[in-house]
């Protein structure tokens, strides 16, 4: 449960630390844009009256310096038009684009929609107009905030793919070393017990409780193989999904309360899948005891079959205390239990088994908080 609230802590304090580089990124960059647009329209203005000046000036003056005002602007693209908006001249667009009669007709379209022209007062009440856009030092530096908020995500993204996977390896490698130290300490007490249930059977083949005793003694080795097949991908084998369910269900009704109800409905009785059945009924056993813990030992659990052209699902619902929306996902997670006791281990190794070794789904169907829950798992047919 804490390693689930840090994981989220550490998501979300990623995810506010690009929203807040990318912001700051981006309201200082515009406001930088704002004083280069600025210096821009004064640059244009200056080239305005440079404008003015040679074309007003007689033959005997020296118009040297505003003429070099003009030719120095080699950054802002600009057109001269006269009142009715004829190009009389224009400076720093694509020459390959003007061999295009249109070129300069579009783009004087378009820059009138962005700025507003600088008017040139002439002799006679005649007017000329500069129409200019951005140069194209301005536009990049307005896309550059949102470019580099993409290089941010990207990265944080990269960053979190590997963290995750390496996460996901290190929880691979614990898990397999505990299942392989569980399987190795159950291992020597199991064989003891049976060795000593077959004595008891020899001695005492009247007592009715020792049959009980060498099932329970049968279920340790089949756990004690369960926990040393998690380590490695386990064979899969065609076998009778229906027969699994019942076998959960027969050894779970006598070692469960008389109050707990069994109910099995399906579609066939016999439906064939390649599967490991001792994992399986694992996954079977594993759901049925928590929905008897939901249920505090009172009410009644169904399970449902049903299939399809290609897959087979199977519906494990109770009548318990139910699972609030929030923890659908999380009660699949390493660690998390609401219990006092346990690992929290059960559905993070059933979820494992069912999507990594069968490559089906589990997930939490439905849930209503004290009315019960059901959990689903589908099955691939091939």
């Amino acid at each position: 449960m804490t390693r689930y609230r840090n994981k989220t802590f550490g998501t979300l304090f990623l995810f506010l630390f690009v929203i807040l580089t990318g912001l700051g990124s981006l309201v200082y960059t515009r406001y930088l844009v704002g004083i280069l647009k600025s210096e821009e329209r004064k640059k244009v203005e200056l080239w305005a009256e440079a404008t003015l000046l040679v074309i007003n000036a007689d033959t005997t003056e020296n118009i040297s310096f505003p003429y070099s005002i003009i030719e120095n602007n080699t950054t802002v693209p600009v057109i001269l038009t006269d009142e009715d908006d004829r190009i009389i001249d224009d400076m720093n667009f694509d020459e390959a684009k003007k061999q295009d009669p249109e070129y300069l007709g579009n783009a004087l379209a378009k820059i009138r929609k962005r700025n507003p022209p600088i008017v040139i007062n002439l002799s006679g009440n005649h007017k000329n107009y500069i129409y200019y856009r951005d140069s194209t030092i301005l536009t990049q530096l307005t896309y550059y905030p949102y470019v580099q908020l993409g290089i941010i995500l990207l990265f944080i993204l990269v960053a979190y793919l590997a963290f995750s996977s390496s996460r996901k390896a290190a929880d691979h490698q614990i898990w397999v070393s505990m299942s392989k130290e569980t399987a190795h300490q159950l291992g020597t007490p199991t064989s003891s017990l049976a060795g000593w249930v077959e004595i008891l059977s020899q001695k005492y083949p009247e007592v009715p409780v020792t049959g009980e005793i060498s099932l329970d003694v049968e279920r340790l080795e089949k756990i004690t193989e369960r926990f040393s097949r998690i380590g490695s991908k386990p064979a899969l084998s065609e076998d009778n999904i229906a027969a699994i369910i019942s076998r959960t269900i027969d050894y779970l009704r006598k070692r469960t309360s008389s109050r707990v109800r069994f109910v099995f409905d399906r579609c066939n009785e016999a439906i064939i899948l390649p599967v490991n059945a001792a994992l399986l009924e694992w996954v079977f056993e594993n759901i049925s005891k928590n929905a008897i813990d939901a249920m505090e030992g009172d009410g009644e659990i169904t399970y449902r079959v049903s299939e399809s052209e290609k897959t087979v699902t199977i519906d494990i619902s109770d009548t318990g205390k139910g699972i609030p929306r929030k923890a659908f996902k999380k009660i699949f997670s390493p660690g998390y239990s609401t219990k006092k006791r346990g690992w929290g281990m059960g559905l993070s190794l059933a979820r494992r088994i069912i999507e990594e070794f069968h490559k089906g789904k589990i997930y939490v169907r439905s849930s209503e908080p004290g009315k019960g829950s059901c959990i689903r798992i589908i099955l691939n047919k091939g």
